[in-house]
């Protein structure tokens, strides 16, 4: 991997270590600010609509602008919001500043994951985007250990915590990251005639991508946004979330080699997908059955194995689908899944905690996995295999010509 790569997946590592502050919004809420369990979802919710613009304001960001000072920007802005709900003296005090965090939350991502396709080859995608989840979940390690801590002293602090790695990681990424130039070709293209313009949000297979997306980003942010209070209600402590988390870095770290095993990397994409989708469903079927702490670390393993099935590919096959001078949009478009899923996952989570309880939320999400890895066979058959024309027009030659289309096909990305 470049060297670029490397200092990129560092840099996040640090800001991962204090990035499970959201995790426990909701119990600060409640427990902070006299809130009850409807209303702390409602803030959560109002922090996750902030984040759909965000997302896509950080994709255009950081074609236009470039991916060094978009990174920065959005760090930056992170600390400061941070910094504001740990200092919130009243709940109207700490729905403003979740707003501003939600408004600058995703603003790094899709600069990050491009500059990591900027890097590498087609065919290294896959392996690449593997490791900055890996990395992420390296610095996961340290943050569940953090949260388990400091949640046990007083929830502000991991607030703290998390604008100060926000901090250190925009310093390092400026200080060590080489400064890219914002895409000219991008902005030609954007003010070329309508029918050369690049327009992701016409491209049926990343519309595709992001269905599948957004259906696991609420299974996904189910793991982490409600966990707490899903602890709680079985009388266990919801800091006790944070040692769970620390398990599912772990797991995701450790079994990192395992996708280089012959069966594993010889799976079609709707096949390891499917399988991924499976085993998280299976872990929180676990979640279901568990009422003890090592119940739901063994549930939390299992699921971390589909998780990281799942994300990597996922991510390079969004980057394959755009063209060269279009992947920061491209990404963000895909990642606005994961602001939908930011909406209506704490609004989900804790009606559902309310009203009918742990069991029924996990039951529930596990059904929606079983859904998706039924769909995968399915959309992989349906669709033909072959180059995918260019959305709107958009010549098709050069490095991005001949590229599968398939939102579950085999292609050069899944080769790794």
């Amino acid at each position: 991997m470049p060297r670029s790569v490397w200092l990129l997946l560092v840099a996040r590592m640090i800001n991962r270590l204090g990035a499970f502050s959201l995790s426990f919004l909701t119990v600060l809420i409640s427990t902070s600010h006299g809130a009850d369990e409807a209303t702390a979802g409602l803030v959560a919710a109002a922090f996750g609509i902030a984040t759909i613009p965000s997302r896509l304001a950080g994709g255009r960001l950081a074609d236009r602008l470039g991916r060094r000072r978009t990174i920065v920007l959005g760090m930056a802005g992170c600390a400061l919001a941070q910094l504001g709900i740990a200092a919130a003296d009243s709940l109207t005090a700490v729905v403003v500043f979740a707003v501003l965090l939600g408004l600058v939350f995703e603003l790094y991502e899709p600069p990050s994951q491009a500059m990591i396709a900027d890097a590498v080859g087609a065919t290294e995608r896959v392996r690449a985007f593997g490791l900055l989840n890996a990395a992420l979940a390296a610095g996961g390690m340290g943050a569940g250990l953090l949260a388990t801590a400091l949640g046990r002293w007083d929830l502000r602090w991991l607030f703290v915590a998390d604008a100060l790695s926000c901090l250190l990681c925009a310093i390092l990424i400026h200080a060590v990251l080489p400064a890219d130039r914002p895409d000219r070709i991008g902005r030609q293209r954007d003010d070329a005639p309508e029918q050369t313009a690049i327009r992701p949000w016409r491209d049926r297979a990343l519309l595709a991508q992001l269905a599948f997306g957004t259906g696991y980003a609420l299974v996904s942010l189910q793991t982490t946004m409600s966990l707490p209070l899903a602890l709680a209600h079985r009388g266990l402590q919801p800091a006790d979330a944070g040692l769970l988390f620390t398990v599912s870095a772990l797991t995701i770290v450790s079994a990192q080699p395992a996708l280089r095993q012959r069966h594993l990397a010889a799976l079609s994409a709707p096949a390891a997908l499917a399988l991924g989708y499976g085993l998280v469903g299976a872990g929180l079927l676990g979640y279901a059955a568990a009422h003890t702490l090592p119940a739901c670390v063994l549930a939390t393993v299992v699921w971390s194995a589909g998780d990281l099935l799942v994300l990597a590919r996922a991510y390079a096959r969004v980057t394959d689908l755009a063209p060269p001078d279009a992947i920061g949009r491209y990404l963000a478009v895909y990642g606005v899944s994961w602001g939908i899923a930011t909406v209506a996952a704490p609004l989900a989570g804790t009606q559902i905690l309310q009203h009918a309880g742990p069991t029924a939320l996990w039951t529930s999400m596990a059904a929606l996995c079983l859904l998706l890895a039924a769909c995968q066979p399915l959309t992989g058959a349906r669709v033909p295999a072959g180059p995918r024309p260019f959305p709107s027009g958009v010549d098709g030659g050069g490095p991005s010509a001949g590229r599968s289309v398939l939102p579950g096909s085999c292609g050069a990305e899944d080769a790794g």
